[in-house]
């Protein structure tokens, strides 16, 4: 599906809005790319990223994904609009081992009020990419 932003420079308004989320910056996110309806990001994992096992976090991942799904939802609103999560479902498919956890949110369907969104999450290793979750979530124009 094609989705057309609302705004023509939607880049630079993502930016900025991540630029100001401090919990994101806290947690380790890097917005590597930003499209219509869509964001790619990384996050290096270090200890305070994994549980017991050494597995990146459960929580980690869910916040990840959401993430990624809110800021691709965002690249679709109005210039002093924002997006708020109202659902997040999330399966985890294969336990996070490595050091870089990779991430891809997008629009899979848009509506004035609500944007629905689903994620995916893996991580690189010698054996090649490990899918380590799948999420949706519905996102609210706010």
């Amino acid at each position: 599906m094609k989705f057309i932003p609302a705004e023509a420079e939607f880049k630079k308004m993502v930016q900025e809005k991540i630029n100001g989320n401090h919990f994101t910056q806290f947690v380790g996110i890097e917005i590597n790319a930003i499209e219509v309806a869509g964001i790619e990001a990384s996050l290096a994992i270090g200890a305070n990223h994994r549980q017991q096992m050494g597995f990146v976090h459960g929580g980690v991942t869910a916040t990840f994904s959401d993430v990624v799904m809110g800021f691709a939802a965002f690249t679709l609103v109005k210039k002093g609009q924002g997006v708020v999560t109202t659902d997040l479902r999330i399966s985890y498919l294969n336990p996070g081992v490595g050091d870089t956890l990779y991430g891809r949110g997008y629009v899979i369907k848009a509506g004035q009020k609500l944007i629905f969104c689903e994620a995916e999450l893996w991580m690189m290793t010698e054996a090649g990419r490990i899918d380590v979750a799948k999420a949706s979530s519905t996102m609210m124009v706010v």
